[in-house]
């Protein structure tokens, strides 16, 4: 089992005529994802050559979808164009739209996540490195040779912690890994993916890494204490960082206690929640937790 992508899904790459797109399309399917399709209107019915496989150029979305019977997209085009492009994605009615581009404006992440959650379609990211669930899909740019699969779900703000919790727990394997990005205004939060892992039979705990700014992990929580049997081990980056900056991609001031680490590590651990002070450490109380039976 796995949450939002398995094996079974059927993916489009919009912007995987470009350099950024052809690149992690080729690593996508190397990791054995069903990518069908890609979407560019200037070389609609061309195909690009991956190795062994030749995917096809639709003109749209829906296009793509008609053709393909695709379910998920990724979204590798500049800021400018994303907002259309996730417009699109959702007028066509796809399930899951992986938003990867980093530095869209504030306004418009508002704009078209709203505007799909209306059309029933869920949006991973923006500014994220998308998902995996190792052995079966990868959609977005997480290396997939550093785990395997297993019975760990992640889900993160952090990309780079993404990759460094994924490498620790190795030996253990993950069921699926959510980057949801680490912007002001994102799609898919952490609530939405601790409501799936704990729908999940393959899932036995859950990492959760959080970041410093807004009140995301303290509302996880809250989730945590009134929905959340299985066990839950959080990472919070930015115990150094000082107050009063915005800090990094994230865009999170912190005002007082407001947003601090700190404050977001006891908000947690009231609720029972273990919390590592460093990811190695983060890994060390999964292992702990995993060898107990939580």
């Amino acid at each position: 089992m796995a949450i939002y992508l398995t094996q079974e899904s059927k993916v489009l790459v919009q912007g995987m005529t470009g350099g950024e797109g052809m690149k992690h399309t080729r690593r996508m399917l190397a990791a054995g994802t069903d990518v069908v399709g890609g979407v560019n209107p200037r070389k609609a019915g061309q195909s690009v050559d991956f190795d062994d496989r030749a995917v096809p150029v639709y003109g749209t979305v829906a296009e793509g979808m008609a053709a393909t019977g695709a379910d998920v997209t990724v979204v590798f085009v500049p800021p400018a164009f994303a907002k259309a492009a996730v417009l699109e994605a959702a007028d066509a009615g796809i399930g899951l739209a992986v938003v990867i581009t980093e530095g869209i404006p504030v306004h418009d992440s508002v704009a078209f996540t709203v505007y799909a959650r209306r059309n029933g379609t869920r949006i991973i990211g923006p500014n994220c490195p998308g998902l995996i669930t190792p052995g079966q899909a990868n959609a977005g740019i997480i290396p997939a040779d550093i785990t395997k699969p297993g019975r760990i779900g992640l889900v993160s703000k952090s990309g780079t912690l993404t990759y460094q919790l994924m490498y620790e727990l190795r030996d253990i394997g993950f069921s699926t890994c959510v980057g949801i990005g680490g912007d002001p205004v994102v799609g898919t939060s952490h609530i939405d993916c601790l409501a799936a892992f704990q729908e999940d039979p393959d899932t036995e705990l859950v990492v959760l890494i959080g970041e410093i700014g807004g009140d995301a992990e303290e509302r996880a929580a809250a989730y945590i204490r009134d929905h959340v049997t299985k066990p839950v081990v959080g990472y919070i980056a930015g115990f150094t960082a000082p107050e009063g900056r915005t800090m990094g991609h994230a865009g999170a001031i912190v005002s007082g206690s407001a947003g601090t680490a700190r404050a977001k590590q006891e908000a947690l651990e009231a609720v029972g929640v273990r919390v590592g002070s460093t990811p190695t450490e983060t890994a060390r109380l999964v292992l702990e937790l995993l060898e107990t039976g939580g």
